[in-house]
C-alpha cells in the first residue's frame, strides 16, 4: 500500500498534507526517514510511524451505536442530522456507514461498518438474520396477534411477511382507560416501517420502537442512547459466524 494512502486512511490528513510532512521529515518507516509519500510499505509488517507515534493501521472498523429517535439512518443529508454525526473525527475517515436502517423515530442497536462484505451478508435476504424490537403498542395485543404474526401477516401493499415471533412482556392501563401493550417481536426481513406495519396489519398502532437484536448481536445494556463503542473481539465474532 502506499504510505500517503496508508495515512490518509487513518486519518493523518490529506495527500498533499502528507507529502508536505514527509519532506519534512515527520514520517519513518522501520526506523528511517522517508521523504517519498508515494513509497509502498507493507501496513501489517513494516513499522510506520508519524512525529514519533507509531501508525497502528487497521482497514476495517465496527461500530455499536445506540441510535436516538431523531435522527436518519443515512451516512449524509442535507437537512437531517444523520447517525454519522454522533461519530467522533477518528472514526469518520473509516467512512463507515449503517448495516441496514432504523426509522427516524426508532431507537437502539445500530451496527456502523466499512467492511462491505459483512454488511452484505447480514442484510442479505436468504440469511434470515433475525432481528429483535421492544415496541409499546396501543391497544391489548392479544393470543390472536401472537398466532397471526406466527403464520405472517398480510401488509397494506398486499406482501405477506415471513413468520415472525411475538412475545407479550405486559400490559398497562392509562388514566384515559387506553391500553399500552409490552412486546418483543422478532422478524428475519427488513422491509420498509415493517414492524409498524404488521400491528396495523392486525388493527394496532406501534407508539415505541427500539431494535435490541442483530443476529447475535445485542444492545449494550450499559450503553446510553446516542453514544458508540467499537465491538469486542467476541461479538465480531459471532457476527461473522452468523452469516458463514
Amino acid at each position: 500500500m502506499r504510505l500517503d494512502k496508508l495515512l490518509g486512511h487513518m486519518g493523518f490528513g490529506s495527500r498533499s498534507e502528507i507529502k508536505r510532512w514527509a519532506k519534512a521529515g515527520l514520517i519513518t518507516v522501520n526506523g528511517a526517514a522517508v521523504k517519498d509519500s508515494g513509497k509502498q510499505v507493507e501496513p501489517d509488517t513494516d513499522d510506520v510511524r508519524f512525529d514519533g507515534e507509531k501508525v497502528e493501521y487497521r482497514e476495517y472498523v465496527y461500530i455499536m451505536l445506540h441510535k436516538p429517535p431523531g435522527v436518519i439512518s443515512a451516512t449524509e443529508d442535507r437537512r437531517e442530522r444523520t447517525v454519522i454525526d454522533l461519530l467522533p473525527d477518528e472514526m469518520l475517515c473509516f467512512e463507515p456507514f449503517p448495516v441496514g436502517r432504523l426509522d427516524k423515530d426508532t431507537e437502539g442497536l445500530l451496527l456502523l461498518t466499512n467492511d462491505g462484505k459483512l454488511a452484505h451478508e447480514l442484510l442479505a435476504p436468504r440469511k434470515h438474520v433475525p432481528k429483535t424490537y421492544f415496541a409499546r403498542v396501543s391497544g391489548e395485543v392479544t393470543e390472536e396477534d401472537v398466532a397471526a404474526m406466527t403464520l405472517g401477516v398480510t401488509l397494506d401493499d398486499g406482501y405477506v411477511t415471513k413468520p415472525a415471533q411475538l412475545v407479550i412482556k405486559s400490559k398497562e392501563s392509562l388514566a384515559t382507560g387506553e391500553v399500552i401493550s409490552h412486546i418483543e417481536l422478532t422478524i428475519t426481513e427488513g422491509k420498509f416501517h415493517q414492524v409498524k406495519r404488521m400491528f396495523e396489519s392486525v388493527g394496532k398502532q406501534v407508539v415505541y420502537l427500539k431494535r435490541l437484536t442483530m443476529g447475535p448481536l445485542q444492545l449494550d445494556s450499559e450503553l446510553p442512547i446516542g453514544q458508540w463503542r467499537e465491538l469486542r473481539e467476541e461479538e465480531l465474532a459471532s457476527l461473522q459466524q452468523a452469516t458463514t
